[in-house]
């Protein structure tokens, strides 16, 4: 009877665990580069934890190549949601995506600029003619470094700007080919640790730079807004810990993520630079949420640059109906 009892309990328990799992809402989440970047531990951090689990989700990662297929495939439906930039959807929805950023990560902007202190230039006022890095020519990166250009008064002819991807722009500001990056905090720690003494903005300083962004198709919003929400708020939460402790967050994340279990010490570093330079909230409005007056400061800029084409309504562009319960 005793083994009959515990048998019984055995296949209830059973029973409710595979009720649980069968409740979970699969969803696939598309980065724009490799998964074990420094810069997508918030989301590592909140599938390693369980918190988008606890949110009711099976969410599994995959790698795009790049912005722009992000937003093709999360378009079209092929993925759920996918990574990209605070203006990424303004870009793409000019082309006829029909996209929107459902939270930006952080309060602050994403791209900083870095300069050699061992290059004589005090500021940007001194960038004209210098040899300036960037990781390609349709990136976000490269747009905010033209808007701080644009503020002292040079345009893109006024300085040399190369498109070296993420690795060359490393090796060559190591080696001094360039003097001058516009980049993401783990670049710039990773040029540090090699021994080169920099001087670091935000871009923010003078133009709107917006962090990284999670992007829905409409019909995504439309269809399946709970898992959006729980998308969401299990992401912030997870950049909440960062905040709270980078030191603690730092030691989870490379037990996650092994390939940087050696370097725990420069990503709590780059932890920091997060939490200091990008994550940090803005006065006024949750961790998460779009500015639209910054958002239509960019359209603006890039109309005026030609960068994109066709202005779109910035109220089309954003939503930050999922990032408070």
């Amino acid at each position: 009877m005793k083994h009959s009892f515990l048998g019984f309990g055995l296949a209830a328990a059973m029973a409710v665990s595979g009720a649980a799992a069968s409740a979970q809402t699969a969803l696939t989440y598309l980065f724009p580069a490799p998964d074990f970047l420094p810069a997508f531990a918030p989301f590592q951090l909140a599938l390693g934890k369980g918190y988008y689990e606890e949110a009711g989700l099976d969410v599994t990662f995959r790698i795009g190549q790049g912005g722009a297929d992000v937003a093709a495939q999360v378009a079209v439906g092929n993925a759920d949601l996918g990574g990209g930039m605070g203006d990424t959807s303004m870009i793409v929805r000019a082309n006829g995506l029909p996209i929107q950023g459902v939270a930006v990560l952080g309060g602050q902007g994403l791209t900083h600029i870095a300069w050699r202190d061992d290059s004589g230039i005090t500021g940007p006022a001194d960038f004209g003619g210098q040899s300036i890095g960037v990781i390609g020519f349709q990136d976000t990166a490269y747009y905010n470094l033209l808007a701080v250009l644009a503020a002292n008064g040079m345009s893109r002819s006024d300085a040399d700007i190369q498109g070296l991807g993420s690795g060359g722009l490393i090796q060559n500001m190591i080696a001094g080919s360039v003097s001058v990056m516009s980049g993401v905090p783990e670049w710039i720690v990773a040029v540090e640790d090699a021994g080169v003494p920099l001087t670091v903005i935000p871009a923010r300083d003078v133009f709107p730079a917006q962090a990284q962004a999670i992007l829905a198709s409409d019909a995504m919003i439309a269809e399946n807004p709970e898992a959006v929400r729980g998308f969401v708020q299990a992401t912030i939460r997870a950049i909440e810990d960062i905040i709270a402790d980078p030191h603690q967050a730092a030691a989870d994340y490379v037990q996650i993520v092994d390939r940087h279990a050696e370097n725990v010490e420069q990503i709590e570093r780059i932890m920091r630079f997060y939490v200091d330079s990008v994550y940090a909230p803005a006065e006024g409005r949750p961790l998460g949420a779009f500015d639209e007056a910054q958002l239509q400061e960019i359209q603006d800029f890039y109309m005026a640059n030609e960068i994109i084409a066709t202005a779109v309504p910035i109220s089309d562009v954003y939503t930050n109906d999922f990032v408070t319960e």
